[in-house]
Parts: structure tokens; sequence; C-alpha cells
């Protein structure tokens, strides 16, 4: 039977590949600040979602929504191997206006031929990077698809949210990542009371301020442990207090501890 492996790319404008295969328990509960959109190459991928059980089968396309509990695990006994594109919502609303509500696809798996193609050319020079141009295009073909098949019955906005002003807030969490950053730093950035930045950036985030910046640290901490970095040092060099820190973290975002993510990481090298 193949081994398990994980494989990723550095994350580039606001998008992240990734490529793996389970053969039995994949990922504990845990969520994302992302859209997490993939492709089911092989056998059966299962997981729990919004409360129902979910099953993913050769062929057939997943879409998680940003902030939403789910975990992974083998549904068939030859396991399971994906391909999965990770999006910021940013991103999304950028590609889709700026009075666009984020999409959300009710359709939690279904096998949707334009999807699988769109993921799987992302994949075709994989692990190279991306050029920007193609990373453009892809996110807004995702986006205007997702936008087609989502749900639009939520509540509309009423007022403009404050659109520069979260971004300007998502560049400096970006940026200042590897120390601590408060809530008053935000709101000389922004000029914004504390609240209402964090109702507009879970707006048109998914999430709030400090998970995103935790979603920072978490980025750079996994890029050194792909490149055979130690677990602490790791840590250390990503704003963490300790790895005690990092793995709590760590496993709450991705399912998996540290130390497994970098031996999945190492299984996947030549």
């Amino acid at each position: 039977m193949s081994r398990d492996f994980i494989a990723t790319d550095e994350p580039a404008q606001g998008l992240q590949r990734l490529v793996a295969r389970f053969g039995g328990h994949a990922y504990d509960p845990h969520r994302h600040e992302t859209y997490a959109v993939g492709h089911t190459l092989s056998g059966a991928q299962a997981f729990r979602y919004r409360g129902s059980e979910r099953v993913s089968v050769q062929d057939e396309c997943m879409v998680i929504h940003p902030d939403e509990v789910h975990d992974g695990h083998a549904g068939a006994p030859e396991g399971f191997s994906y391909r999965m594109l990770y999006i910021e919502p940013w991103l999304m609303c950028r590609a889709l206006g700026r009075d666009s509500l984020l999409p959300f696809v009710p359709g939690v798996v279904e096998r949707d031929a334009e999807l699988a193609a769109l993921i799987d050319d992302a994949f075709a020079d994989f692990p190279v990077p991306m050029e920007t141009l193609q990373a453009d295009a892809l996110i807004a073909d995702v986006a205007m698809h997702l936008a087609r098949r989502s749900d639009d019955a939520g509540p509309q906005r009423t007022a403009p949210l404050p659109v520069d002003e979260v971004a300007a807030a998502r560049s400096f969490l970006a940026e200042e990542f590897d120390r601590q950053v408060t809530s008053g730093d935000l709101e000389r950035v922004t000029g914004l009371d504390r609240f209402e930045l964090s109702r507009a950036f879970r707006c048109l985030l998914c999430t709030s301020p400090h998970r995103y910046l935790v979603g920072r640290r978490l980025a750079h901490a996994r890029s050194r442990m792909t490149a055979g970095e130690g677990l602490a040092e790791a840590a250390a060099a990503s704003g963490f207090a300790d790895q005690s820190h990092m793995t709590r973290h760590f496993r709450a975002r991705f399912g998996i501890t540290p130390g497994r993510f970098a031996a999945l990481a190492s299984a996947s090298q030549p």
C-alpha cells in the first residue's frame, strides 16, 4: 500500500496548493481561515462537517467554507488521495467585486467536472510556483464558479464595509506576525474602533484579526518545518511563545500535530 504523505507549496497571492494521501485517519477536527476547495483523486475521503458525515469519492469535489470545523479519514479500505486549493476569502471578495457577498455553497460534495478541471489545472506544474497572472486567473475562475453554485438566501449588506481599512489591517498582520500585535496597533493603522474593525474583518474575511494573525504564524512555521527545521526553532521564529503553544494552535488549525506533519512532509520528498 502507498505511504501517507503531504506535499504543499509556499502560500503566494493568498493561494496555497496541497496534495496528500492517507490510508486511514488523516485529521482531527480543525478549521481554516480560508476556503478549501478540493478534488478527490482516488478512494473515498470521509469527513464530518456541519453536523453530518460526508464522503467524497474519486472524481468528486469538496467545498469547505472558512472557519467551519471538519475532520478527515479514509472512507474505504484503500484510503484516499486528493488535491486541495486554499484561497483567502479576501481574494474571493476582490474577484467578485466590492459589493458581493462571499459565496456559500450548499453542495459540500458534488461531481463537478468544471471545478475539478480548474483544480487539476492549478497542479499542472506543481510544486513549481504559479505565475502571478495564472494565480489571479485561477482565483477569479474559482470565485465565479462558486458564486454560481452559491445560496444567496443570506442577509444582504445595507451599508458599505470599510474595505480599505480591513485591507490595511490584514497587510499589517501579515507583516508583523512574529511579534505581539495589540488592538491599539490596529486602531492606529486603520483609524477604526477595535470592535468596528473586528466586525468588518469577520464579515470580509470570515475570521477574526487574532485568528488571522495566528494563521500567518502557523503558515510560517509550517514552511520552516517543510524545509527540515526543528519544531522548537520553527515555533520561536514564527512568533509563538514556545513549542507547546505552537502545537496547540497547529493541531486546532490543521488537524494534526506539528511532528506528524513534519514526518508526512518528509515522506513526500524523493
